[in-house]
């Protein structure tokens, strides 16, 4: 099962500058779990815990996975997951 994943500038650090990623897994937080694994650091970037950290918007085909189920949301082949930091300012 291959899940595209859309990484922000600011984590691109971690992917070797690569905008996006292919991983896989069930959920999202096991998709975290082997992103992580292939690219370390980015795991901690994103999650805090057993939840997304306040900060990180994390969408799966364009929704947004805390109106969903969170990291226990369920992720598919195909499926393209974005990653967003929050941006906040005046």
């Amino acid at each position: 099962m291959a899940v595209e994943v859309q990484i922000p500038t600011i984590l691109r650090t971690y992917t070797d500058g690569a905008k996006t990623v292919t991983g896989s897994g069930d959920t999202l937080a096991a998709l975290v779990a082997e992103l992580d694994s292939h690219h370390p650091g980015i795991g901690e970037r994103l999650v805090d815990g057993a939840e997304l950290r306040k900060f990180v918007n994390v969408y799966l085909n364009d929704e947004d996975v805390r109106f969903l189920d969170g990291l226990d949301t369920s992720v598919a082949d195909g499926d393209v997951v974005t990653i967003l930091p929050a941006v906040a300012g005046g």
